[in-house]
């Protein structure tokens, strides 16, 4: 039995912690959570303190903090008191042993990044409970004049399947008048905290047939009232994205190949040479209205691009083949990026652009990067040093090999 209990919730990381939060878990014999959590605590966590690493199992987080006879805390995400591990842990050890400290919710958190209120919204959680009993208290906050209805979902219970769920109980006998499934707008508001945070603004059609992080606030207003808003970002961490190897854009080269592209509202982006067609995603995430192509010849870096497609919840069309062969069926480019095949790529590309588009590649050989430049003509050379943690807390900077970003044509305005 431990002498006591802290309770510390995390909003995307360690960094917002309150003193008394910190002195919970600088003072702790054991500190137990998630790896994530393990991993954005550490800095704070005593170095004689020992850490159980424990993911999604609540009977596993019970037992052990019931073998620890010392200080224990309990890592949560949010305010662990909202649809969390305090009810468990007071179930077991009582409240008088517990002392939480919380964190903004993932509800709170995400009605912020759209700008509204929530003091009248409806919560239900489908964790730990069937999805139609979640649904039907959802449907039924839904059915009055100014319904708002915030939706915890789970692995078991995505946001897509809520989504098919909530349009199949309003498209019933019970619906009532004007309060259809196309009335009823939404967001799914997924990694909140996080770098990668995102929150969509959908109707109940695209989120029944999307594919989004499990892990999520959807959140549903009655009479389409979810203003479309999003945190807006590029550039997204590597950890973003399924990938082999280390093949992928780097995270710095991709917010800058993102840049350079000046993605118009509407038109045809492909993606050439994709492997785990980051730079495709990040197109369909940042300009919805874009028809996104990414072309890959390996089948396995192909199915990666899917996933990633999946995972984001974006349309992305994903074709296997080598280029530029493999370009000739394809609708001609707005804009395109390059990432793989050499100069005779870049050349059927630019053959096929479109007037007013534009090309961004990139090269890691100079001779290759200044040959590419002679046809596009601009070019920028990348040098990348990352932070890496030392063992005693400080930084070094790490060197990554140096990218070269080339655009044009020039001609472009």
């Amino acid at each position: 039995m431990p002498s006591s209990i802290a309770v510390v919730g995390l909003a995307g990381g360690a960094g917002a912690l309150g003193a008394a939060a910190e002195r919970a878990l600088a003072g702790a014999d054991l500190v137990v959570g998630g790896h994530r959590q393990l991993g954005a605590a550490g800095p704070v966590v005593s170095r004689r303190a020992r850490t159980a690493p424990v993911e999604g199992d609540v009977a596993a987080v019970l037992d052990a903090v019931a073998a620890e006879p010392g200080r224990v805390c309990v890592l949560a995400s949010g305010d662990p008191g909202f649809f969390g591990i305090v009810r468990p842990l007071a179930r077991r050890f009582g409240p008088g042993l517990l002392e939480v400290h919380p964190a903004p919710s993932s509800v709170s958190l995400a009605f912020a990044r759209l700008g509204l209120s929530w003091d009248d919204a409806a919560v239900v959680s489908a964790h730990g409970r069937p999805l139609p009993e979640a649904v039907a208290l959802a449907a039924t906050a839904l059915r009055a004049p100014d319904g708002k209805v915030a939706v915890l979902t789970s692995p078991d219970s995505p946001p897509e399947a809520v989504g098919a769920a909530v349009r199949a109980a309003l498209a019933g006998p019970d619906a009532g008048a004007g309060r259809s499934p196309a009335r009823v707008s939404g967001a799914v508001c997924s990694r909140l905290g996080h770098p990668d945070e995102s929150c969509t603004t959908i109707d109940l059609d695209g989120l029944a047939s999307g594919r989004f992080d499990p892990l999520s606030v959807v959140v549903l207003l009655a009479g389409g009232g979810v203003p479309a808003r999003r945190a807006l970002s590029w550039g997204l961490p590597a950890r973003a994205f399924a990938h082999r190897d280390g093949l992928i854009t780097k995270d710095e080269v991709r917010a800058v190949a993102l840049g350079k592209l000046e993605l118009p509202a509407a038109g045809v982006v492909w993606d050439v040479g994709a492997g785990s067609a980051s730079v495709a995603v990040e197109c369909a995430r940042l300009a919805p209205g874009l028809d996104v192509w990414a072309v890959e010849r390996d089948p396995a870096r192909a199915c990666t691009a899917r996933r990633n497609a999946r995972d984001h919840g974006v349309p992305l069309r994903v074709v296997e083949g080598s280029a530029p062969e493999a370009l000739l069926g394809l609708p001609s480019p707005d804009r395109a990026f390059v990432g793989g095949g050499g100069l005779p790529v870049l050349d059927a590309v630019l053959d096929r652009l479109r007037p007013g588009g534009r090309v961004v590649a990139t090269y890691a050989a100079m001779d290759r990067a200044a040959a590419a430049a002679g046809r596009l003509g601009s070019l920028v050379a990348l040098d990348v040093a990352r932070g890496v943690r030392l063992p005693d807390g400080g930084l070094r900077l790490e060197a990554e090999n140096p990218v070269f970003v080339v655009w044009g044509p020039e001609e472009h305005p």
